[in-house]
């Protein structure tokens, strides 16, 4: 893939992340976060809505069913997620008694195709 085409993609994602959090802000989520970065790991959204804490990863995607997230988000990327949620929690103490979620949005063609809430757990990681 050459710069330009890299370049393009990264546009492409930021474009969605801004996009997912905006559909999230409209039903009465508080973006807390975007790209919250850790060493171990990136986090696209953070946010609260009552006394839910969401890590939210954006995907771009077509047609995505809950069982394909497996394969778009693995074991990995989740890992890495989790990790990173967890340092998050330590530098912001006042989100610990928060209920503690990690959810994908999946966005197609300008709209947000889906919000999976709860699409994986902390022990999914491992």
């Amino acid at each position: 893939m050459s710069k330009a085409e890299g370049d393009k993609w990264k546009r492409k994602g930021r474009e969605e992340e801004i996009m997912a959090g905006r559909y999230l802000e409209s039903i009465g989520w508080n973006v807390l976060a975007r790209n919250f970065r850790s060493r171990r790991g990136e986090i696209d959204i953070v946010a609260t809505r009552d006394n839910i804490l969401s890590f939210i990863e954006v995907k771009s995607a077509n047609q995505i069913t809950e069982r394909d997230l497996e394969h778009v988000i693995g074991a990995k990327k989740r890992n890495s997620i989790i990790e990173t949620s967890k340092l998050f929690l330590v530098i912001n103490r006042k989100y610990k008694q928060y209920r503690i979620r990690y959810d994908v949005m999946l966005i197609q063609e300008s709209a947000c195709l889906r919000h999976i809430e709860g699409a994986f757990a902390e022990h999914d990681g491992e």
